[in-house]
């Protein structure tokens, strides 16, 4: 049994077979070319995507906590848009930490499959 597998007429008829099968799938002879998929133009990827998220949930902080002092000293600011720029800010904040969460728990799952 070893001689038949190790036969180099055997190796070149599976060889010859591979390559037909090859060429019936593709339609021509030559060999796929595998290349890594590369990032769209104008698409952000995935980092860059949450960096963003997360410069957006800053700024919003930032701008509620500057309405804020402004109020606090007394400055020409309506209440209401103190109020409006703190709840945007604070939905912003759990929104991220959900989403780090899920991303947290994700990760976990792949980690803990079974190989």
């Amino acid at each position: 049994m070893i001689n038949k597998i190790n036969s180099q007429t055997n190796i070149d008829a599976m060889l010859a077979a591979l390559r037909q099968h090859q060429v019936d799938s593709t339609g021509n002879n030559t060999p796929p070319v595998l290349t890594p998929p590369t990032p769209e133009v104008g698409k952000p990827t995935f980092g860059e995507a949450i960096k963003s998220a997360v410069e957006h949930t800053n700024n919003l902080s930032t701008y509620s906590g500057t309405l804020e002092d402004a109020y606090d000293r007394g400055e020409d600011v309506p209440l209401t848009d103190v109020v409006l720029a703190m709840q945007k800010s604070s939905l912003a904040f759990e929104a991220t930490l959900q989403v780090r969460n899920k991303v947290l728990k994700a990760y976990e799952d792949v980690l803990n499959m079974p190989v």
